[in-house]
């Protein structure tokens, strides 16, 4: 297993320097850092004067990709490519545009990201196989499919009517929980409760429906069957061959997502003003602070390719018959 993931850790370099190569490619050569500064200025009444200064202060007055002023490494090491994208492998995120130490960020907004998305992945993934083992245990009754038909109408409604109803019922017009916000320590579960509960409602059709479907084809099975046979109730047959058969598409889905959870979503987080990494993406967005954008980009492809290394591993855990080699 070891030569395997050593193995996956070198293909994973050249997958992560064509994205750095490509996130480079968009943000220097579409636009040039003349062109960010005079975002970060504003457009009106800039000198050439002002531009020099913002590019010399956050080193963006080197060329982009070769110094033909420099002599041996210096000629690859004096540059923009080196200076801003080659470093991002070292883990140093350095400092925006708006003069912020990114590390330090990252390191301060994680957390709030994964108080919101480990609960809501936990909740959520225990709701979804519940309603899924239901419906498979009452297959092809009313029940079932009433279930089936609120599953649809739920995944027909956008994400942002739930947050926005959830906040006007629950937030303003019962009053239960704050509508937006975050705090520290344990005074931020009253912040939660409200994005968590929204994330889990948000996507129980979709992922009670897939569970289902997983379920349906392990039912079918001749072991399945077999137990049956031996005398065991459909409830036995459902926890004890069905679900530990479907855990290898469940932790298909599950571990992939664990290192993203550190990203945290974009879209709650926005909505509820948690200070994570999802907001501080959109607000380094809104801003035109290019620094922070691609060391959100590089820290997702690290953590997404670490999330599929965890899932092939967690493949032996499950079932002793797969091997890594």
């Amino acid at each position: 297993m070891f030569n395997y993931i050593l193995r996956r850790f070198i293909y994973a370099f050249p997958l992560l320097l064509g994205v750095n190569i490509l996130t480079f490619v968009l943000f220097f050569i579409v636009n040039s850092p003349d062109d960010m500064a005079r975002m970060q200025l504003g457009q009106k009444h800039v000198t050439e004067q002002a531009i020099d200064n913002w590019k010399q202060q956050r080193g963006y007055d080197l060329p982009l990709l070769f110094n033909p002023t420099k002599t041996g490494l210096d000629k690859i090491k004096a540059t923009i490519f080196y200076q801003k994208s080659l470093r991002l492998f070292a883990f140093d995120f350095g400092i925006s545009d708006s003069g912020r130490n990114i590390d330090q960020d990252i390191q301060q907004r994680m957390w709030p990201s994964l108080a919101v998305a480990l609960p809501s992945l936990i909740v959520g993934l225990i709701v979804n196989i519940s309603v899924a083992l239901m419906m498979v245990l009452f297959r092809q009754s009313y029940l079932e499919f009433s279930i089936i038909v609120l599953c649809i109408i739920i995944m027909s409604i956008s994400s942002l009517f739930y947050i926005i109803g959830g906040q006007f019922i629950i937030g303003k017009l019962l009053m239960l929980v704050p509508i937006s916000g975050y705090d520290t320590g344990i005074n931020a579960y009253k912040f939660l409760i409200l994005p968590v509960l929204i994330s889990v409602v948000s996507g129980v059709g979709a992922g009670a429906r897939w569970y289902r479907t997983l379920f349906l084809e392990e039912i079918e099975q001749d072991c399945v069957r077999t137990a049956r046979a031996k005398g065991l109730t459909e409830t036995q047959v459902l926890f004890k061959h069905v679900l530990k058969n479907a855990m290898i598409p469940i932790l298909t889905g599950v571990v992939v997502v664990l290192p993203l959870l550190f990203m945290g979503s974009l879209i709650t987080e926005s909505f509820f003003s948690i200070p994570g990494l999802g907001s501080y993406t959109i607000d380094a967005i809104n801003s035109q602070d290019f620094a922070i954008v691609r060391a959100m980009v590089f820290l997702g492809s690290v953590l997404y390719i670490i999330g599929l290394l965890l899932t092939d591993i967690s493949y032996t855990l499950v079932d002793p018959r797969v091997r890594l080699s």
